[in-house]
């Protein structure tokens, strides 16, 4: 670690390279043996405040001195917001207790039950195709982890003519910018805001049972609805959070079985274990590293530590809080049978992940479903070989291939 400190000791993460971007839990770790607060340069290409340890990100994540809105963000991050509209996700309250309200009265428990005759339907469609390959191999990724996230979001919303395709080049440049690829970045949003500023206004005009043109028609007791920029953001929001994090969990939790044949058996032999395995494949390497960015109002101390005010970039490690060994007994164990209550894979406090229900849903469907047909699945390749997303927001491999005959 010492090679990749500057001058200033700021530990550069970017510099670590492919070590970092494998397995980034050993480098969080040995810093969170040093201390719960550590600032880094993060392979996005600017300085930020790491909060390590479950204890302290759990309480970051659930802290108001910590803004969302980047109308906080100091200039000199050099940053540049690359998500649509306007969300929840970046938004603090009273505006975000307003748009939580108004979109919980659609995302409700009740739509994503009745959507799980639907998702076991798709990934059975999607199996169908893969399994009939006749050389008995495919990309996971391709097969069934992101196709199978994609069509459920684009059926809950109402769009299947969604272009697919670009728009999964889209979120995959926006969420791996960095600053040799910033370019190709804002290019891709300057798209996505065009396609879906079009999806809105053809939800207007067509409207359906769907949650999209439920969210377009809400209104609370007030009488108050979604702006049109507020639709905007909420598209953007369903379809990226509501397709990439949940690729990357199956994806992932795919990997940790084939990777850990003792645990793949033992749920084979007993499925009803499925809902747990799924919270430790959550725990053990979830989807999303670090949350959304968080700033500064004020200096803030934690640990007795300051972190200076005025819009410093502040990132809880989810990833490390789940690995953190006094919360979770040898972390690094991977095992379907562990007690994983508390883990931070969806977030914690006011911006706990709203759609935490469909992701589980359609985790524990795909591979349940996938375990089940098709019972010699191997990896087709040496888990060293395999290539991972850059940056530090989505964590999971650029391909995944498996066989199956």
């Amino acid at each position: 670690m010492a090679a990749a400190t500057g001058a200033d000791g700021v530990l550069d993460l970017d510099a670590l390279g492919d070590l970092f971007t494998r397995d980034p839990y050993p480098v969080y770790a040995w810093l969170r043996e040093r201390g719960t607060v550590h600032r880094v340069r993060i392979p996005e290409g600017t300085d930020a405040w790491l909060v390590l340890g479950h204890e302290a990100a759990r309480a970051a994540l659930n802290d108001d001195r910590f803004s969302k809105s980047w109308a906080h963000a100091s200039s000199d991050l050099g940053l540049e917001k690359l998500s649509s509209g306007t969300s929840m996700l970046v938004s603090d309250p009273p505006r975000h207790t307003r748009l939580r309200k108004l979109v919980a009265r659609e995302f409700t428990a009740r739509r994503v039950e009745a959507m799980a005759p639907r998702v076991q339907e798709m990934t059975d469609e999607l199996l169908d195709a893969m399994l009939a390959r006749a050389d008995g191999r495919a990309d996971l990724l391709d097969a069934l982890a992101f196709p199978l996230p994609m069509s459920v979001i684009c059926e809950l919303l109402g769009v299947p003519f969604l272009d697919r395709d670009s728009f999964r080049g889209w979120t995959e440049a926006i969420l791996t910018a960095t600053p040799a690829t910033m370019g190709r970045a804002a290019a891709a949003k300057e798209s996505a805001d065009a396609y879906l500023a079009a999806l809105v206004e053809r939800r207007r005009d067509e409207p359906g049972d769907d949650l999209f043109s439920g969210l377009i028609r809400t209104t609370d007791e007030d009488g108050d609805t979604l702006s049109s920029a507020e639709l905007m953001g909420m598209a953007w929001l369903l379809l990226v959070a509501g397709h990439e994090t949940t690729v990357h969990l199956i994806a992932n939790g795919v990997l940790a079985l084939l990777t850990h044949p003792e645990q793949l058996a033992a749920l084979r032999a007993d499925p009803s274990l499925i809902d747990n395995a799924v919270e430790e494949m959550l725990r053990f390497d979830g989807p999303v590293e670090t949350p959304t960015y968080r700033f500064t109002l004020d200096p803030v101390e934690i640990d007795g530590t300051v972190i200076p005010g005025g819009g410093a970039l502040v990132l809880p490690v989810l990833a490390d809080a789940d690995h953190d060994p006094a919360r979770f007994p040898e972390p690094g164990r991977f095992d379907i049978r562990r007690e994983t209550r508390g883990h931070v894979a969806f977030g914690h406090g006011i911006h706990f992940c709203l759609g935490a229900p469909l992701a589980r849903l359609e985790a524990r469907t795909a591979i349940a479903t996938l375990l089940d047909r098709a019972p010699n699945l191997a990896l087709d390749t040496h888990p060293d070989a395999l290539t991972w997303r850059p940056g530090m927001l989505i964590r999971g491999p650029r391909r995944l291939p498996v066989r199956f005959a």
